[in-house]
């Protein structure tokens, strides 16, 4: 692991920089922020979990220690990507530092955040910034970055005689038949809530093809749900996997929360999550009185001519609300979650700062010999355009809905099959993209 004193220090030249970007130290910014760390901010974050137990006062009360004038509100917030998707019209009713929605678009951004600085100097220091990277200016940096894939319960895989993990859509579907021989729901959608379907699945684009631009490339693809590509690999898989009985019995009564446990006692094999999760379901299995060592963590069962590929990706972003009348304090607050609160380390994710080794849930994939494959940033000019193309095309490819279509049209409550779906998907799409080409 990194000295903690060299990424404090090399993460303390990008914090300057960041709080200059705004307004100059001990001056006042148009917004009346007078630039010194002080006076009240709200945060707004997805991690209910963590108001529960206590972290986010944990990490106040040591913000707050570092800077007594200063006084953190966190508000935790269940239907987050909804919520404040809708509080964004207001200019002051989105927090002072938030979670970036990933609803947003690129060409948004400029609207409701304020410029952390140039991306070619904070690239010195941080990852995982193309997301949030417009024309050049950056706007919001990565709270922790994920591996993404498979989260698979050890002791299931090994109860059903699995002893190599497989590297193969068609090995995979195997395996998930011998877990369900085993009387145990092999993989698990999370249909209910939704949003496991959206992200955590789209996170993977790249990782079949071996392509960190994938997702711009399949933002010119009329035909994306074809053969070959990376959302054909991923979206397959997962209506196979329906189609053959091996998802959950009653998909409408899914429950994230209680899935946590169920899987961690071995209710359930394999879930597809980011590795941000791996910590929650360790918890669980604590909590659940299991080995926290039964959650595993995998690539996609996929290789292109041998070699298997993780996407890596900063999960959410944060942001300051350009509307903030206290940016200096909301910028520290987020440097010190980036930097000094320990955030990473607890939650098993990897850090945004470069200096930062791989956290050790992830060891995995290195010894497997896993490739980690960062996605690469759109063109000048398309940063919104993988976006606008699923906005165009009603496929919400960061979304639930399109998803739990598919699963519906898998299991018979819904009319058609793979292909009449998939040709569907092809047609809304490509429309979408001979629109946004003209």
């Amino acid at each position: 692991m990194a000295s903690r004193k060299a990424i404090v220090g090399l993460a303390a030249v990008a914090a300057a920089t960041l709080l200059l970007t705004s307004c100059a130290a001990g001056g006042t910014d148009d917004s009346g922020d007078s630039g010194e760390v002080n006076g009240d901010i709200t945060f707004l974050t997805n991690r209910t979990d963590l108001e529960t137990d206590g972290t986010w006062d944990e990490y106040v009360a040591e913000f707050e220690e570092k800077y007594p004038d200063a006084t953190v509100k966190v508000e935790a917030i269940t239907n987050y990507e909804d919520d404040v998707k809708t509080r964004l019209s207001t200019p002051n009713g989105y927090g002072d530092v938030l979670l970036i929605p990933n609803g947003v678009s690129p060409d948004q951004y400029a609207d409701f955040f304020e410029p952390l600085g140039d991306a070619a100097d904070l690239a010195d220091t941080y990852q995982f910034l193309a997301p949030k990277t417009v024309d050049g200016t950056q706007y919001g940096l990565a709270l922790g970055g994920n591996a993404n894939g498979v989260l698979y319960n050890t002791e299931v895989f090994a109860d059903a005689g699995i002893t190599d993990l497989p590297t193969t859509p068609e090995e995979f579907l195997t395996d998930l038949e011998a877990i369900k021989a085993k009387g145990v729901t092999p993989l698990y959608t999370n249909y209910k809530d939704g949003w496991p379907l959206g992200g955590q699945w789209t996170n993977i684009i790249g990782a079949v093809t071996g392509d960190p631009t994938a997702q711009t490339v399949m933002a010119h693809d009329p035909a994306p749900w074809t053969e070959g590509t990376d959302i054909y690999a991923l979206d397959s898989l997962l209506f196979d996997a329906v189609n053959q009985g091996l998802t959950e019995a009653d998909p409408l009564t899914t429950n994230w929360e209680q899935s946590k446990g169920d899987f961690a006692t071995g209710k359930i094999g394999a879930m597809v999550l980011g590795s941000w999760a791996i910590s929650q379901f360790q918890a669980a299995a604590t909590d659940a009185g299991a080995d926290p060592s039964v959650v595993g963590f995998m690539p996609f069962p996929t290789n292109l001519e041998g070699q298997q590929y993780a996407t890596v990706a900063g999960d959410y972003f944060l942001g300051v609300n350009k509307n903030s009348s206290n940016k200096a304090t909301a910028e520290a607050w987020m440097n010190w979650l980036i930097e000094d609160s320990g955030f990473t380390d607890t939650q098993g994710m990897i850090s945004a700062i470069k200096a930062a080794d791989l956290p050790e849930n992830l060891s995995g994939l290195s010894e497997s010999g896993t490739e980690l494959l960062e996605i690469a940033a759109a063109p000048a000019g398309e940063e919104s355009l993988f976006s606008d193309t699923a906005d165009l095309s009603q496929v919400d490819v960061w979304g639930n809905i399109y998803r739990q279509k598919l699963i519906d049209v898998a299991r018979g409550q819904a009319d058609g099959d793979k292909k009449s779906f998939f040709a569907q998907l092809n047609e809304q799409w490509g429309a979408a993209v001979d629109e946004l080409a003209e």
